[in-house]
């Protein structure tokens, strides 16, 4: 049975139980989406946000991109920043997650361009992550591979928030104390998050317990 077979199969499992048992949730939702939070995450499929979060249909607005990258705000740029605007003026919602993770493929293609030469496109996107690695090197040019990206995946995160806060929409809404960013980065293997806590400069373990 092929992937696509087996997609059929879970679309038909949806319409025949779970929406039946939801039917006024998505009756609803058909309507009005209200959701509180913008995630912004990268493409691997390895990451589910609405299973990392617990959340159900209309609760989370999410944006992905490889790498989880967030371009700084220009006039003329589009896609991501059309995403952002929309939630933050349109649907208004009050939290700002950017989550990096673990063994992001997004970011070792940053850390060796020589093999993204058969993807120019990739490449070319990447370029709003190229602060983040150079902070890396500098601060541990002994590193080793796997200590390299883990650090990037950290470093990445911060200089995302960062562009996040270029954009006009979000940095209004921050200043009228309507809205909070949050940086994580999520480990795969073991299910941890970790939060960007801007006061001390450390990724914690989040929530705490």
């Amino acid at each position: 049975m092929s992937a696509y077979d087996n997609i059929a199969r879970g679309v038909l499992r949806f319409r025949r139980h779970v929406f039946p048992q939801r039917r006024a949730v998505y009756e609803s939702l058909a309507k009005h989406q209200a959701p509180q939070v913008l995630f912004i995450g990268c493409i691997d499929s390895r990451v589910a946000p609405a299973d990392l979060c617990h959340t159900g249909p209309g609760e989370m607005f999410v944006e992905r991109t490889p790498g989880n990258l967030v371009p700084v705000y220009a006039e003329t740029a589009v896609g991501v920043s059309a995403s952002i605007e929309y939630a933050v003026v349109a649907l208004e919602v009050a939290h700002i997650i950017v989550c990096g993770h673990s063994d992001c493929g997004a970011l070792k293609g940053l850390m060796h361009p020589e093999k993204l030469q058969v993807l120019p496109a990739v490449g070319r996107w990447l370029s709003h992550a190229t602060e983040a690695l150079a902070e890396v090197d500098a601060a541990h040019p002994q590193a080793d591979e796997a200590t390299r990206l883990a650090l990037l995946a950290q470093a990445n995160v911060r200089h995302q928030l960062a562009h996040l806060a270029t954009h006009p929409s979000v940095r209004a809404r921050m200043a009228q104390g309507q809205l909070s960013l949050h940086g994580w980065v999520y480990d795969i293997p073991t299910g941890r998050v970790e939060q960007y806590e801007s006061a001390t400069g450390e990724f914690l373990l989040w929530p705490p317990g």
